[in-house]
């Protein structure tokens, strides 16, 4: 295998693709061919998009009473969890949050909340609070507010959002195993809203909610084919009173591997590592950058907590990386 790894590798830097037999194939290496991927995947990484690291942050700015029944959600209605419940956070909140992320060295800061999708009255308030993150900060704004369409798009667009995120969170085959409120399509719609509208997508999933591994491929041929800009991967962090509360986590190898393959997909994207890190990679969570990540979200989640800023900030720097600074 180690030789199809290579050639694999040899063939995407000079500009070819992955196929999805190979990527079936490669996701299941053992022993010293997942060395081959990690260091093929880092290879590619570093020829279309470099060896710096991008950081981000959030903040939860609406929390619970999601009328979605996603399976893994702790904000669902649909679930009986201890998450938090509060409408949209004020512009003040919002701004502070921006700040705070601007400090700790991340280059993007995204503004999500729960449910559908967003009223007239709570987009308004998010339109202010771009303008002013934009003015007054140099950290780039995101904001994922569920299913929108191409107007809203440009309209937050012109107030200054950067990028907007959605994710597919699985495989269309996979998909109404965990959700069964709104059809694939829709999210699928929405990212192509937001593209045509002139406005970047961060768009991926989770990873550990009973997907095979051909479905894992399968949802990244769908970003491919998508042509989203960067690609958030998490892994489930499973959650008291949700109908997946008793998943078990997947093991760090093969999250490390999930991560080389999506680097073989998606060659000149963003790929950054989110929710779910330190549970499922626990001491290998620096091995992210070696299997093809070049991105990763610092400080807390939506409804968990994230690893101490410092604590990331010691890796970087043991690592030898150097993070994007924020900039307009």
């Amino acid at each position: 295998m180690e030789i199809l790894i290579n050639d694999a590798v040899e063939r995407i830097i000079q500009g070819g693709s992955l196929t999805p037999e190979e990527a079936l194939r490669f996701i299941d290496a053992e022993g010293a061919a997942v060395f081959d991927l990690f260091r093929g995947a880092s290879r590619i990484k570093e020829r279309f998009v470099g060896p710096e690291v991008h950081l981000c942050s959030i903040i939860n700015a609406k929390s619970g009473r999601c009328s979605e029944d996603c399976a893994f959600c702790a904000q669902s209605a649909h679930h009986d969890t201890d998450a938090p419940v509060y409408p949209l956070v004020q512009e003040e909140r919002l701004l502070e949050s921006a700040r705070a992320a601007e400090a700790s060295g991340s280059a993007c800061f995204g503004i999500i909340t729960s449910g559908t999708t967003v009223n007239g009255a709570e987009l308004e308030q998010i339109l202010t609070a771009l303008r002013r993150i934009r003015r007054e900060t140099t950290i780039l704004p995101s904001c994922s507010l569920g299913i929108i369409d191409e107007e809203t798009a440009r309209k937050l667009k012109d107030a200054g959002m950067d990028t907007y995120h959605h994710n597919l969170e699985t495989a269309e085959s996979f998909f109404p195993s965990i959700c069964s409120t709104h059809p694939y399509q829709d999210d699928v719609n929405t990212v192509r809203a937001v593209k045509k509208a002139g406005v970047k997508v961060c768009s991926g999933g989770i990873f550990g909610l009973g997907e095979s591994a051909a479905q894992r491929v399968e949802m990244a041929f769908t970003l491919k084919e998508l042509d989203v800009d960067s690609v958030p991967i998490n892994f489930l962090n499973p959650i008291e009173g949700t109908r997946l509360e008793g998943a078990a986590n997947i093991s760090a190898m093969e999250c490390l591997k999930i991560i080389a393959i999506y680097r073989m997909i998606l060659p000149d994207k963003r790929i950054t590592v989110c929710g779910g890190r330190e549970k499922n990679l626990g001491d290998l969570q620096s091995w992210i950058f070696f299997a093809g990540a070049n991105g990763t979200m610092i400080g807390n989640y939506l409804t968990t907590q994230g690893r101490n800023i410092d604590v990331d900030l010691k890796m970087f720097r043991d690592l030898g990386l150097k993070t994007v600074m924020c900039a307009h």
